[in-house]
């Protein structure tokens, strides 16, 4: 699997399958000396195992509780395998993974999206060597995939944000051949997806937050090989424009971001152009109020990677659970990191972290430094 985005070592798909570049494949960074764990910060133990290894999978919670996990990279290398076009429930009462049909394409480093309906909108991805335009939905009344749209454009390593109205904004990526601009509407009533503008400039890798009134931030990202973003860019769904805001201190790509419970957006590690070599520690806080970035505190360990393994608990916490070893978590009320007990069996890369029923949160796969995938899983079990 060659993914901008999601791939091992920042490996580069010029065209037409032809891998042209490898760059900045060093381990993943975890914690040297880590400090010891702080009572209150909850504790992450070892859980089921999924029927095949995956990274750069997705993990959807569904009406009922259940988990979707669907896709991703299933053999070393994360090369995509039979595991890609297969899908999985978890089942939080029992821990137990149960076999959920099979997608109509293999995807890789795709977006899901859980719509209105209660369905789950599949986008874009890898299939093979190269992105797709395809799209699919989950339909948990029938246990069946179908397949919707398609996009516009094919497109990997882009984001999806479910808006106000139901549509789902689909924004960047790359198209197998270029870094893209474009961004497009998925509307779950027609099942069709339309055109909704360009941004200031291409991204992929970058990371998509909701904010009040229907606006979207999309953050860093990388606009060409090696070109990292520090740039960031607002859109409104209510005029249907993009428009750009303020910078990050630092170019960031693979990234995450989330929005916090005081509306600000916090965004989270990724990496310079040195890719794995360039991980960063460190965190910054948007205010959309006066479209400026400020620097906030650094995590406990260096993460990239990571970009659908941060969640936001009940309590209005942060649960960082991906691109290390250590699950930690961020408290706005303080703006302080917090190491959780327990942790996982590596560094994993492209794990998914997903909020259960009960306030929990279900860690899944990932690679290690050594870019294996893993049908591991753990639960993260927040303070009672």
């Amino acid at each position: 699997m060659t993914d901008l985005s999601r791939s091992p070592c920042g490996a580069v798909l010029k065209a037409l399958g032809i891998i042209v570049v490898v760059v900045g494949c060093g381990p993943a960074s975890g914690l040297a000396d880590p400090p010891p764990s702080v009572r209150g910060a909850g504790r992450v133990e070892s859980s089921g195992r999924m029927s095949v290894p995956r990274a750069t999978h997705t993990a959807t919670r569904i009406a009922g509780g259940k988990v979707l996990i669907a896709g991703g990279c299933a053999q070393d290398s994360c090369e995509s395998g039979e595991g890609a076009a297969t899908a999985e429930l978890y089942d939080p009462e029992t821990g137990v993974f149960a076999r959920a049909g099979t997608l109509r394409v293999p995807r890789v480093g795709h977006t899901a999206t859980l719509l209105p309906n209660g369905k789950v909108l599949l986008a874009g991805g890898w299939s093979g060597r190269n992105p797709v335009n395809s799209a699919e939905l989950y339909d948990p009344a029938s246990g069946r995939f179908s397949l919707t749209g398609p996009m516009k454009d094919r497109r990997g390593g882009h984001t999806a944000t479910l808006l106000p109205n139901g549509e789902v904004l689909i924004a960047g990526g790359v198209d197998g051949d270029h870094h893209l601009r474009t961004a497009e509407l998925y509307d779950p009533k027609s099942g069709a997806f339309t055109s909704a503008g360009e941004m200031t400039t291409p991204r992929a890798a970058h990371a998509a937050a909701m904010l009040s009134g229907g606006r979207v931030l999309l953050a860093g990202g990388e606009s060409g090989r090696g070109e990292i973003l520090a740039s960031a860019d607002i859109y409104d769904s209510r005029t249907g424009l993009f428009k750009g805001t303020g910078r990050m201190a630092v170019a960031r790509h693979k990234l995450a971001a989330i929005g916090i419970s005081n509306g600000k957006v916090l965004i989270l590690g990724g990496s310079d152009a040195r890719d794995g070599a360039g991980q960063y520690a460190s965190t910054e806080l948007f205010n959309p109020e006066t479209g400026a970035f400020e620097v906030a505190a650094d995590m406990s360990a260096k993460r990239f990677k990571l970009i659908d393994a941060v969640v936001r608990l009940e309590d209005g916490k942060v649960l960082v659970g991906g691109g290390a070893e250590r699950a930690e978590i961020y408290d706005p009320a303080d703006g302080k990191f917090r190491i959780a007990e327990g942790g996982l069996d590596a560094s994993r890369s492209f794990a998914t972290a997903t909020l259960l029923k009960n306030g929990d949160v279900l860690i899944a796969g990932g690679y290690d430094p050594r870019i294996r995938p893993t049908d591991r899983t753990w639960v993260y079990h927040a303070p009672r």
